[in-house]
């Protein structure tokens, strides 16, 4: 039946996928990727989902697409079949889906460690600094100057940063200053009619009702930028002050308030056309020696941004440094985490279609790191804003670009028909454009060349950070912002981009880019030139890396583990005991002993030679807490027999032979169970005595007398 010609189908091809390790899984919507590995002989591996129970239980159902669901579908019998089976390919959209440790090495996966060195945007801000220490290259000339502003360090050198801007665009006015306004006119002649000090300013001009500033303003901004060009240039080595030193507190505020009424207000400076040509000077030094000052203006308008958000969330535009300061304030009086906010200086002057803001979003793939293996997608696509490009509205439907922010807005009603009602174009029509305007080189020869080189930079860059596993590999998405002279600036790298066909042009090129990935990962493994890449192109690929040799042996600690005793030891202090001196004294005492026992001597016949003796033998100290204990009367208690009766030590020092008891006379040890008489112990009450503390300082004689009787309770099994 066909029923049964479907399932022996589906075994056959389930069978010829596991023979060929041709398992994929995907933890995402990916339907182009899922079609496009089953057109060519993969079976799909579904993992359970959670369910959307409270308790976040697993659900033993597995993952459909749009066209699952079916029992009777032939790629859902294949994968009830495979189930058992390992992945050999793992498409997941999260990084933290699937852990890449528990992989084999062989298993491949869409995804790169520890990459957020250039993926977040406070990582692209602190590690794209250190670009020069891996290649000749000055992060400057194609990423816009950034700070962390959460950091106190940070947060300094962008407060000085802002100042300095600020007195560049003071210079820039008066350089852009239009000789036929009317209003700068009437307030030059109004100036030069009335007899004004130029140190002071003043509020003038009722007729025209036109606030002007003191000419000491630009003054002060000439001081500061010839500081920040000495420090620029090097200058500053010898000298302690730095550039936020050059003016006080005071007047540092009282330059950004005039700063303020001059950009925002409309204010004017008194007897301006005499400063043209200083200010003309100071900034042709300064465009020579700062590279962005072509994307500043003088508006001073940053972007303020979370540190690791994606799709344009909470990002917004300051033009004033107390306005970007408090948002910092309360992020941390909130206790949001560290470096929570990025400060990147906004373009200015960026590139308009029709007087509207657009960026561009370029693909490339990262195969391996080791060598490092980059491969730059031929196709791109731009998004435009919905609403005419102006600085004095810092709204973010007129200055953010991304799909997810303006598909909120509805395109302004005055806006030019040429433009895409979706607020997509291809960078095929975008060239199209360019040669229509006289630059049908310019994509060629300069926009896409410098795109290439942003990116292999920033690669090199995060090459040491990022975990190199070999078999993974990950789609990267670059946002580039065009300058007016067609220069591309990098504003961020997203991992994960999205592929959903929000508009027709990402439908059309979303489809192709991932079919040309699953094209590249593939034929990585083939062999020849003749490899079916799509329209990447290989962009960077290097010698591998030698790495230093590590071995194990080299890094290894050998030693013993020391093992804690259950009881506490009593601690002994000033004592000095000599091993050598023991031994020695230890066998002369031995064979004293066994004279004496033979002769049966008394032990005090000889106080002569006792003191011999006691002069020959090493004295030792006993411990403060022993004389404490033997200091007092000695009372030892019966411990084979329940008796509650003492015994008292004598004062004498030593006992005579006599009262101790005759060997013969002990009761005989059964040596078969080792058990000795129970009256033993009473018969040696009486023959133990201690030497009292009042006869003898308790010093340790190690002489035959003494340690004969220590010797008799030994033999005894005392």
């Amino acid at each position: 039946t066909p029923k049964q010609d479907k399932y022996k189908l589906a075994r056959i091809l389930a069978k010829k996928a596991i023979k060929e390790k041709k398992i994929f899984t995907i933890c995402g919507s990916y339907p182009v990727v899922r079609d496009i590995l089953r057109k060519k002989g993969w079976v799909e591996k579904r993992l359970p989902h959670r369910s959307g129970l409270q308790d976040g239980s697993i659900d033993q159902s597995y993952n459909c697409h749009e066209n699952a669901g079916k029992n009777d579908d032939i790629h859902d019998l294949m994968s009830r079949m495979v189930k058992n089976e390992e992945a050999s390919l793992f498409w997941t959209v999260r990084k933290d889906a699937i852990n890449c440790h528990d992989l084999h090495c062989d298993q491949m996966l869409n995804h790169f460690a520890k990459t957020s060195s250039f993926t977040t945007k406070i990582g692209l801000c602190l590690n794209l600094r250190n670009l020069p220490w891996y290649a000749q290259a000055n992060p400057h000339t194609f990423f816009p100057r950034c700070y962390g502003i959460c950091m106190e360090d940070e947060k300094q050198d962008f407060i000085e940063d802002f100042r300095n801007t600020a007195a560049s665009g003071i210079l820039k006015w008066v350089v852009n200053l239009n000789a036929g306004s009317r209003i700068a006119q009437k307030a030059e002649e109004k100036s030069s009619n009335t007899d004004v000090h130029q140190d002071k300013g003043y509020e003038c001009c009722n007729e025209m009702k036109v606030k002007q500033l003191p000419g000491k303003l630009v003054d002060m901004a000439c001081l500061v930028c010839e500081t920040y060009l000495e420090q620029r240039q090097h200058k500053d080595i010898d000298k302690t002050a730095d550039c936020s030193s050059v003016l006080s507190e005071e007047n540092w505020n009282e330059l950004l308030r005039h700063y303020y009424s001059l950009v925002h207000e409309g204010a004017v400076i008194c007897n301006a056309y005499s400063y043209v040509s200083q200010c003309q000077a100071v900034l042709s030094k300064i465009m020579s020696a700062n590279p962005q000052q072509a994307i500043d203006g003088n508006r001073n308008i940053w972007i303020i941004k979370p540190g690791a958000k994606s799709r344009g969330r909470d990002i917004v535009c300051k033009d004033r440094l107390d306005d970007i300061l408090r948002l910092v304030q309360v992020t941390q009086r909130s206790s949001v985490k560290e470096n929570e906010w990025v400060a990147q200086k906004y373009i200015e002057t960026p590139l308009l279609i029709y007087n509207t803001k657009f960026d561009i979003r370029q693909w490339f793939l990262v195969t391996d790191w080791n060598p490092l293996t980059i491969w730059f997608y031929k196709e791109s696509y731009l998004r435009f804003c919905t609403q005419h490009f102006s600085l004095d509205d810092l709204d973010s439907s007129i200055h953010l670009c991304n799909n997810s922010i303006q598909k909120h807005y509805q395109n302004a009603s005055n806006r030019n028909a040429l433009l895409p009602y979706h607020n997509m174009w291809s960078s095929t029509k975008f060239q199209e454009y360019l040669e229509k305007k006289g630059h049908g080189t310019v994509w060629q020869n300069l926009i896409c060349p410098s795109m290439k080189k942003a990116i292999v930079y920033t690669m090199k860059m995060a090459q040491e950070s990022v975990e190199a596993r070999k078999n993974s590999f990950e789609l990267y998405g670059a946002d580039f912002i065009l300058g007016q002279d067609f220069k591309p600036w990098l504003i961020e790298i997203n991992t994960s981009p999205t592929m959903f066909p929000s508009t027709p042009v990402t439908e059309e090129l979303c489809t192709q880019v991932q079919e040309d990935t699953i094209k590249v990962v593939l034929s990585s493994k083939k062999m020849g030139k003749n490899k079916d890449t799509g329209k990447f192109e290989l962009l960077w690929k290097e010698a591998p890396l030698d790495l230093p040799p590590f071995t194990v042996t080299d890094l290894l600690i050998e030693g013993v583990g020391i093992k804690k005793t259950t009881q506490k030891a009593t601690p002994f202090m000033n004592v000095n005991f000599i091993a050598s001196k023991i031994s020695q004294e230890k066998a002369k005492n031995l064979a004293s002993y066994q004279k004496r026992e033979q002769s049966m001597v008394p032990l005090d016949y000889d106080k002569q030679h006792f003191k011999t003796e006691k002069e020959k033998n090493t004295h030792c100290k006993a411990p403060v807490l022993l004389k404490r204990q033997l200091g007092k009367q000695g009372r030892v208690k019966d411990v084979r027999t329940k008796s509650s009766g003492h015994t008292d030590c004598p004062s004498s020092p030593v006992l005579s032979v006599q009262s101790i008891p005759d060997q013969r006379l002990l009761p005989p040890i059964n040596k078969r169970k080792g058990r000795k008489d129970a009256n033993i112990w009473k018969i040696h009450q009486a023959s133990l005595s201690f030497p009292s503390t009042h006869s003898i300082n308790w010093t340790l004689h190690r002489s035959s007398k003494i340690s004969g009787i220590f010797f008799f309770l030994a033999d005894t099994g005392l």
